[in-house]
């Protein structure tokens, strides 16, 4: 059995491990010309900035009584989050084999590396354009920032849960590639980003609840906008949904590692 030190000295390895893959990621992905790694931020603000101007045009202001600007932001940008968690661990274990050449590189390393950096890309690109958009009055402080931050963490479980079981799966079954993209625009418009679940008959509030994401979305939703909406949520259901998620994701992930050949 492993002694405390022994655990104490791998996990030290492991974050020496993540960092460096943390930092070549980076390199590889947004290089270091231009605005280099501030791509990482910038991106993900971009593309929720777009959506949310095209909101606002578009006056879509019937899809609910709260201000669009704030519904938009944190719609949007909860997508960005968990969607493209599974987007960049699909397929990310054969472009970095000859890593593995060095024991202390695992699969579970280069996973835990993408999913840092889309965490930190995402959280970012939240804070700062609630940030300036509040400034700038377009939008108002959340009411109770705690709530806000244990849905934006339960959503980032999810998807990272969800990321690690595509991940590893994908490795053994190309499928999952394709059929990924194509299941996250279909899925998209049922996660609650458009919508607040009150606004939904009885029934469909009930079924749409089933979909884990969704309960994490009401319940940051309450604690930005408070008693201006009526939220709906199960968070014991999700933390279970996320838990089950995260072991199969895991134990899928300790098959596929004893299988992989470093190149």
């Amino acid at each position: 059995m492993a002694s405390g030190n022994d655990l104490a000295v791998g996990l030290m390895v492991q974050r020496r491990v993540v960092s460096a893959l943390l930092l070549r990621e980076i390199i590889t992905r947004y290089g270091r010309h231009n605005i280099g790694f501030l791509w990482l931020f910038v991106e993900p603000m971009l593309f929720t900035l777009a959506v949310t101007l095209l909101w606002v045009g578009l006056k879509l202001n019937h899809v609910s009584t709260l201000p669009i600007t704030a519904f938009a932001v944190t719609g949007y940008s909860s997508i960005l989050l968990w969607r493209n968690m599974p987007g960049r661990l699909i397929g990310s274990v054969g472009p970095n084999l000859a890593l593995m050449y060095h024991r202390q590189v695992k699969i579970i390393d280069i996973f835990i590396s993408r999913l840092l950096l889309e965490f930190m890309g995402a959280t970012i690109s939240f804070i700062a354009l609630t940030v300036v958009f509040t400034t700038f009055g377009w939008m108002t402080w959340p009411e109770d920032l705690l709530k806000v931050t244990l849905g934006w963490l339960m959503l980032t479980w999810f998807g990272c849960g969800l990321a690690i079981l595509l991940g590893a799966l994908a490795e053994e079954h190309e499928i999952i590639e394709k059929l990924w993209h194509p299941f996250a625009y279909i899925i998209m418009p049922l996660s609650g980003a458009g919508f607040i679940v009150d606004s939904l008959p009885k029934v469909g509030q009930e079924w749409i609840l089933y979909l884990p994401m969704i309960n994490a979305v009401e319940y940051l939703r309450e604690g930005y906008f408070g008693s201006a909406m009526v939220a709906h949520y199960d968070m014991g259901y999700m933390a279970v949904a996320n838990l089950a998620l995260t072991a199969l994701g895991l134990a899928k992930t300790r098959v596929v590692s004893q299988k992989v050949v470093p190149e």
